[in-house]
């Protein structure tokens, strides 16, 4: 495995320096920026597994460079080793609060600089395999509970056909519907799971007629006012079931 390292610093004998440590290492690639806002362009746009920032730098320090950077997602959990002076407790405070995960103190030891970028890398690597499996099972859970979710899915078309064999004109409406309700969640900004759901939910709003009198529901002139009262009670009727 090959470790991207990205190290910002406006002074070139630290780039130098903290690049041929980091190629000590062994399977790293050093990315140097000496401009800190091309670095952090560079890294907003690119994946790495450590960024080494410096504090005192023009137009841009290192504090923040890390609240830049953690802000755009993807980036909140790579590691971060700042360098900062003997002398600054409060910067080192802000970092902290910005995201930095570790310090290293000027004038740099290289056997700490070592021991610290390798720590970093692996821990980095451990966060990452966690993350993947994670995801690989939920992507499992999904494969394994796809069975029953589609035998859900015909339960409800079955259930909608119910209805409409008991009512001619619901036939297409219950396509119309499904629809309709999906293309009103999206432009209402609901979620794509829930948009979805709703494309799979709606069939079922018609299915409470299974439990209203024929003569009531296939009447073919105007109901009264009592048969309407019944008519409407197939809402509730669909919720029961």
């Amino acid at each position: 495995m090959t470790y991207t390292v990205l190290i910002v610093d406006d002074a070139e004998i630290n780039l130098i320096l903290f690049e041929a440590l980091v190629k000590r290492i062994g399977g790293c690639l050093p990315v140097k920026h000496a401009d800190a806002r091309q670095g952090l362009g560079w890294a907003l746009n690119h994946e790495f597994d450590l960024l080494i920032v410096d504090y005192m730098m023009p137009d841009l320090n290192g504090v923040d460079f890390i609240k830049q950077l953690r802000l755009c997602e993807g980036k909140e959990d790579i590691p971060i080793l700042m360098i900062t002076a003997n002398d600054q407790k409060q910067v080192r405070y802000e970092a902290l609060e910005a995201g930095a995960t570790d310090f290293l103190t000027k004038p740099v030891d290289k056997i700490e600089f070592t021991a610290r970028v390798n720590n970093m890398l692996h821990l980095g690597a451990s966060r990452k395999a966690l993350a993947n499996r994670a995801q690989w099972l939920a992507d499992e859970v999904r494969k394994a509970t796809l069975e029953i979710v589609l035998r859900e899915r015909e339960t409800v078309v079955r259930l909608s056909k119910a209805a409409e064999y008991r009512d001619p004109e619901t036939g297409a409406h219950i396509s119309r519907m499904a629809h309709y309700s999906e293309l009103i969640a999206k432009a209402l900004g609901l979620p794509e799971a829930e948009s979805e759901l709703l494309l799979q939910a709606a069939p079922m709003h018609d299915i409470g007629k299974v439990g209203i009198a024929d003569h009531i529901l296939l009447k073919p002139g105007r109901l009264t006012p009592a048969e309407f009262d019944i008519m409407k009670q197939h809402a509730s009727i669909g919720y029961d079931i």
